[in-house]
């Protein structure tokens, strides 16, 4: 089998691609940048936008399979850019898998897609799309997954994998993003922490992707869903910041809590003098980010269990070892002011 990874230079693409090659697979990517990473793992790579009909064009033809990992994350912004490279370029994944009769197409989704204020917990796919989204950036991977999940046919499977808050050796995003809001030893976070998050290692995110690539080679059970995925294993928002920061950055920092009302109002002027000034910040302070570290947020695995035959192949907390022995040395916050502000840490969702 011949499988293009769209967004494979990136941090989950990159996993995804490592293990389609463990397998002796043919894996090809569509990324805006080389990788040297994919070049040492023997992976062809075409380098091109999916805003770009030809470069999709030429990226798809001549595959069995795609992998669509490619997406504009992040949890403030203006909204053409979420639409053009999220919905435009999905839209053109799956024209070209159809011109080039690609009969099998899994899409990498989020759980944020789903997500409302006042959070969800043990949600499964009944679950429909809030009516209002709290940012582009969701909004524009439901309108994505809707697209994938409606072009499902005989002649072209579709599904849709929906991970959450993606971590694992080499994150770029979550485990950074909460080192930038230490502090003189304190982490500054909106509320107490004791809501329920569950999240997914990099290697368990991947790994679905394969399962869901085995299942569609008879799609009549599996194919035209979306899939919740996660370790299954929700733990406090306090203890997975403070002991990511701790195995995964070498961190100790003791939790500093923002009053909520505050976080909020903060978020709400930081969005309103962002659209002002016509930011194309993708990671700035934002009522999403806010609502997904005050709320609960995990979701039933069941489908994923039954239909893909799904199991994390990597426990929470086996993860956090792994992290120890990849940690670098701990960042220097000593000069940095106390906790005053209401700072909270930006991730892709």
């Amino acid at each position: 089998m011949n499988v293009l990874v769209t967004g494979g230079s990136g941090f989950l693409g990159q996993e995804i691609c490592r293990q389609l090659t463990d397998r002796g697979m043919r894996t090809s990517s569509l990324s805006r940048r080389p990788s040297p990473a994919l070049k040492r793992l023997g992976v062809q790579q075409h380098l091109g936008d999916l805003t770009d009909p030809a470069a999709v064009s030429r990226a798809v033809a001549a595959c069995d399979a795609v992998i669509h990992n490619a997406a504009l994350a992040g949890v403030s912004g203006p909204p053409q850019p979420y639409w053009a490279t999220n919905v435009v370029g999905t839209h053109h994944v799956i024209e070209q898998c159809r011109a080039h009769q690609v009969h099998t197409l899994i899409y990498t989704s989020t759980a944020s897609v789903v997500f409302q204020p006042g959070g969800l917990e043990g949600a499964n796919e009944d679950l429909p799309y809030p009516r209002r989204h709290l940012a582009a950036y969701t909004h524009t991977k439901a309108h994505a997954e809707a697209l994938v999940l409606a072009a499902h046919s005989p002649e072209l499977a579709t599904v849709s994998l929906r991970p959450h808050i993606i971590w694992g050796p080499g994150d770029p995003h979550f485990v950074p993003a909460l080192a930038r809001a230490v502090r003189a030893g304190r982490l500054l976070m909106p509320g107490e922490g004791g809501n329920l998050i569950d999240t997914t290692h990099v290697r368990t995110a991947a790994h679905a992707h394969l399962l869901a690539l085995d299942r569609l080679q008879q799609p009549q059970q599996a194919g035209g869903r979306a899939y919740f995925i996660g370790q299954g294993d929700p733990r406090s928002l306090r203890e997975i910041a403070l002991r990511f920061l701790q195995h995964a950055a070498g961190i100790s920092a003791r939790w500093c809590t923002v009053p909520p009302r505050l976080a909020t109002a903060a978020a709400a002027a930081s969005e309103t003098y962002l659209r002002m000034t016509r930011s194309p910040r993708t990671h700035a302070l934002s009522r999403l980010l806010v609502a997904e570290l005050l709320h609960p947020h995990h979701f039933d695995l069941t489908a994923a269990r039954h239909h893909l035959q799904f199991e994390p192949p990597i426990g929470f907390d086996d993860g956090l070892d792994e992290l120890t022995r990849t940690t670098p040395p701990a960042l220097d916050d000593s000069k940095e002011s106390p906790c005053r502000k209401p700072t909270t840490s930006s991730v892709p969702s």
